[in-house]
């Protein structure tokens, strides 16, 4: 599975993210790539990637792409994360 952790800048808000879902993976034993992007990367890598984790100021801007975006309204909250990428994960 791979996860891209977008924000803004790909600098310090998506490294959160990202780190905040491998802690919510590792909790539930799932096995994924996540990688933090900037919303210029993260059109590209969506492209291959299974899910997008982002705000909701930023969701409509990843695009057209067959990932699953997901709106991550707190990036600290991992149990809001936990929660969202439960049902990504068990489709």
């Amino acid at each position: 599975m791979k996860i891209v952790a977008v924000c803004g800048m790909g600098i310090g808000t998506s490294v959160l993210l990202k780190m905040n879902a491998e802690k919510a993976l590792r909790a539930m034993g799932v096995d994924a790539d996540v990688e933090a992007a900037d919303i210029g990367t993260a059109r590209g890598a969506a492209r291959t990637a299974d899910v997008v984790l982002t705000s909701a100021e930023l969701a409509d801007e990843v695009g057209e792409v067959k990932a699953e975006v997901i709106v991550i309204k707190n990036f600290t909250d991992v149990n809001e994360i936990t929660e969202k990428l439960e049902k990504s994960v068990n489709r």
